[in-house]
């Protein structure tokens, strides 16, 4: 491994974080997640402090809430795990309700590249940039960052189904048109790493554990397309992308060893994802100097005891085979998990870092 890999770690071996629903949040807390906490620069600050808070209130001796004391101007929900704004600001239609994150409905628009001036032009950056202005009046700058999604996820919400028939019917006008999705993407993320240095902790609050910042692609939808495709339409991608910075791939799926092989061919894949039900031992053996952050399925920690939920935990961390390059995190947690359930998962890495 080299020394610029060890930079990026920080100094916290294995690394462990949560995320908690919308629903999580209504019950306890009677927070809403309408419009209003995504765009309204008062309540922005105000929802991101009080969720600090409350970390602090019942995890703070693990490590959570450190900016429990901070009206940090978030310029985006880093608490919560949603891709939703490009899609909106692309022409697809978000529902936003009191206790469930932002829903895309699916645009079925025409096979037609995207323009980017069209999305940066719409009203919903727009909302973005008066946000922003908003709070940096106030606060003098913004901190935080907005999930961005990723390529596959925004064609499939603006799509629908029909993404996958592209592939296989208009191959080169799909590559085209994936290019020019990126192209949103990429200067959606210049836009935020401009404004806050941040682009992707919404994405995955792992990352928030590294020295860098690490751009951090959405591949939820990558388990519904073969390792082939991925490699001809959208592993270019990544490996463009890797160039450039710290680089990670959040893939929530069940099968990331399946692009095992197909990953390894990105220089120097800083951060991975791995979907609960990933095999961990095949990635490790591909990806030997990738951080591996394991992520621990919300329903099961639901549905096992707590003893199941350590040995389980103990078990992947195991088979990643080197606690300088793992994290664990369970996200999406919703209101049916008890607390002591979430300890587990702190007390459990706890013991294994004295290992």
């Amino acid at each position: 491994m080299s020394s610029n890999q060890y930079s990026l770690l920080g100094n916290s071996i294995l690394p462990v974080d949560i995320v908690l629903l919308p629903e999580w949040w209504n019950k306890n807390e009677g927070i809403t997640f309408d419009q209003d906490f995504f765009y309204h620069p008062l309540k922005r600050v105000e929802v991101e402090q009080q969720k600090e808070k409350v970390l602090y209130d019942r995890w703070g001796k693990y490590g959570l809430g450190e900016y429990r004391k901070e009206t940090r101007p978030e310029i985006g929900a880093v608490h919560l795990a949603a891709g939703y704004l490009l899609p909106e600001m692309l022409g697809c239609e978000v529902n936003y309700s009191e206790n469930h994150p932002p829903q895309v409905l699916a645009a079925h628009k025409e096979l037609e590249n995207v323009s980017v001036e069209d999305a940066f032009k719409s009203e919903t950056f727009n909302k973005v940039l008066k946000l922003t202005n908003a709070l940096k009046r106030k606060y003098s700058r913004v901190t935080g960052d907005i999930n961005w999604g990723g390529i596959l996820n925004i064609a499939m919400d603006l799509r629908g189904e029909s993404i996958f028939v592209d592939m296989m019917m208009s191959p080169d006008e799909t590559k085209a048109y994936f290019t020019s999705i990126a192209s949103v993407i990429e200067k959606f993320t210049n836009f935020l790493e401009t404004e806050t240095g941040s682009t992707s902790v919404s994405v995955n609050r792992g990352v928030r554990h590294l020295q860098k910042p690490v751009l951090l692609h959405s591949e939820c939808s990558h388990t519904m397309i073969s390792a082939e495709d991925y490699e001809e339409f959208l592993l270019p991608y990544d490996i463009a992308w890797s160039q450039k910075r710290p680089y990670g791939i959040h893939y929530c799926g069940a099968d990331p060893h399946r692009m095992a092989a197909s990953f390894a061919k990105i220089p120097q894949l800083d951060f991975l994802d791995v979907g609960w039900g990933g095999d961990v031992k095949v990635l490790r053996d591909y990806l030997p100097n990738t951080f591996l952050n394991i992520r621990y399925s919300p329903v099961e920690l639901a549905r096992q005891s707590k003893e199941e939920i350590k040995k389980t935990i103990v078990s992947l961390v195991k088979d990643s085979g080197n606690p300088l390059l793992t994290g664990v995190c369970c996200i999406n947690i919703d209101d049916s998990v008890s607390d002591d359930k979430i300890d587990t998962i702190f007390e459990t890495v706890e013991e294994l870092r004295k290992e």
